[in-house]
């Protein structure tokens, strides 16, 4: 065997190595791969005897990964991954264009990126966008994900991450309040309910210490929420303050269906460290032709946002 055949094992060694990595049994892997167990079992001995190093502990019929194929089944996922991002772009390109799955938070979308998806698709006609259920976790094993919008610090295993908005932060009330209730200084705030975001549970918290009120507010009572949509309803509704992203309610500010009545004092930078929306993506995507599209257009559109400096300083280096 050459020394260039021996650093280039089978393709379908590397699947079935991948998928029992994967799923974490050969059985499992067995049944995505449409093979029996002994041919998997085969296939995995096959690429150890390839490659002349112990992949996996076998003990009790378990297969457990050595360090050596810890360190291999990384490089190998990474480079399946690429050649099925440089397959998905070869079929969905030949116009020119392409196609792009991905993922967003629901209030985000339909709060932000969605009025502005009219221009993206003005511009690049020819990629199609296709939107992929949000799950609550950033999972870009799942083959159908190219990329995906999430809140946080924009610390993602094994993700590139890029700034778009969110930083800001937005204290809203409801539209009326009555006379012995006002908030006209952040010492006011304690007469009110605070209503909370479980992904940000101590905003409160920041944005008292912030406000140097630590001591005259409870920052973790309140009711929690799960998306900010649902937050700015309850606030339209009566139920209490709320901190919510700026780029998430500056229409209702703006329609007058909300108020914000401590305008005037700074936020400290809202959340946090670099809490906001990102554009997250895996390494075997960074060079497909309808991410770099997209991610290029997101990023132009964000600059303009209110928070821009916080993007400037917060996105990563693009990449080529």
């Amino acid at each position: 065997m050459s020394s260039l055949r021996r650093l280039t094992p089978p393709f379908h060694l590397l699947r079935a190595f991948s998928g029992v990595t994967r799923f974490g049994s050969v059985s499992r892997a067995a049944d995505a791969l449409h093979l029996t167990q002994s041919a998997v079992s085969k296939q995995i001995r096959e690429l150890e005897d390839w490659v002349g190093v112990v992949l996996f502990e076998r003990s009790r019929k378990r297969l457990t990964l050595t360090p050596a194929g810890e360190r291999y089944e990384k490089a190998v996922r990474a480079v399946l991954a690429q050649l099925e991002a440089a397959t998905l772009e070869l079929i969905t390109s030949n116009d020119g264009g392409g196609a792009l799955h991905l993922s967003s938070l629901p209030t985000f979308a339909a709060k932000w990126l969605i009025p502005r998806l009219p221009q993206f698709q003005h511009l690049h006609p020819q990629i199609t966008l296709h939107f992929v259920p949000y799950v609550h976790s950033y999972d870009f094993e799942r083959p159908e994900l190219d990329c995906s919008i999430l809140f946080g610090d924009g610390h993602w295993p094994g993700a590139h991450a890029d700034y778009i908005t969110g930083n800001e932060v937005a204290l809203i009330a409801p539209r009326t309040l009555s006379a012995d209730i006002a908030i006209n200084t952040p010492g006011d705030v304690a007469r009110h309910t605070l209503m909370r975001h479980v992904t940000v549970p101590e905003a409160w918290l920041h944005w008292s210490e912030t406000q140097g009120v630590t001591g005259l507010i409870n920052p973790l009572a309140g009711p929690q929420f799960d998306q900010f949509q649902t937050m700015i309803r309850a606030v339209m509704a009566g139920m209490g303050l709320a901190l919510v992203p700026r780029c998430l309610v500056q229409d209702e500010i703006a329609a007058g269906l909300v108020r914000e009545p401590l305008a005037q004092y700074p936020m400290g930078g809202g959340y946090c460290g670099d809490m906001g929306y990102w554009f997250c993506y895996p390494e075997g995507r960074t060079q497909l032709h309808a991410l770099l599209c997209f991610r290029q257009w997101l990023l132009q559109g964000a600059a303009g946002e209110p928070d821009a400096k916080h993007a400037a300083l917060a996105t990563s280096t693009p990449f080529p």
